[in-house]
């Protein structure tokens, strides 16, 4: 029995939501020395030794991020085209037509190379009352505007690939849902426990 207890205790595995705020590298180990005064995850919560980031947000970015002991657990997140939703503020005015373009896909480069993104959802936001404020810039500076863009893909800076494409560069990216796991009313910083 007691070895029975021990073998389930050992497969258990922890499964978190966070909204990673922006400044934050998505890691909690920092092995570069011209980085070492970064902001980790682990100064906000205090995780299992074996937790790891499911998938990736900049530093500059905010919002959903999930964590888990559960290597299986990430592979399926990052490998089986679930989709990532995005509102992002940019530079200037999103219209039909530009939206039209994401939505059917901008060429952006990856690795270098010219790469073509896959069709994905793509609308513009009217309504940001659920994004929590955040100082970006003054509004002498331009006007801003907000759209949502859902993925089933994630090339490395995607997004602010896809929107500086269309002459809208990206002024502030939040990830409010990954899947079914939403981002909900969790202020930045906060931490809750899930089930897979």
């Amino acid at each position: 029995m007691f070895y029975y207890l021990l073998v389930t205790a050992m497969k258990t595995h922890h499964y978190y939501k966070i909204y990673k705020p922006y400044g934050y590298l998505s890691q909690f180990i920092n092995h570069q020395n011209k980085r070492r005064n970064k902001k980790l995850l682990n100064e906000l919560h205090e995780f299992e030794t074996k937790v790891m980031a499911v998938g990736r947000l900049d530093e500059k970015s905010e919002g959903l991020l999930l964590l888990t002991t559960d290597g299986k657990f990430s592979n399926h997140i990052t490998s089986s085209h679930i989709e990532k939703e995005y509102h992002v503020m940019v530079d200037g005015i999103i219209t039909p037509a530009l939206i039209s373009e994401l939505i059917n896909g901008v060429e952006i480069s990856v690795a270098g190379k010219p790469y073509i993104t896959k069709p994905c959802k793509a609308e513009i936001l009217t309504d940001t009352s659920h994004i929590i404020e955040r100082f970006v810039r003054d509004k002498r500076h331009g006007v801003t505007s907000w759209l949502s863009i859902t993925l089933t893909e994630g090339k490395f800076r995607q997004v602010r690939k896809m929107t500086a494409k269309l002459g809208l560069p990206t002024l502030r990216l939040v990830r409010v849902r990954i899947g079914d796991y939403k981002l909900e009313d969790m202020q930045p910083s906060d931490v809750k426990e899930i089930s897979y």
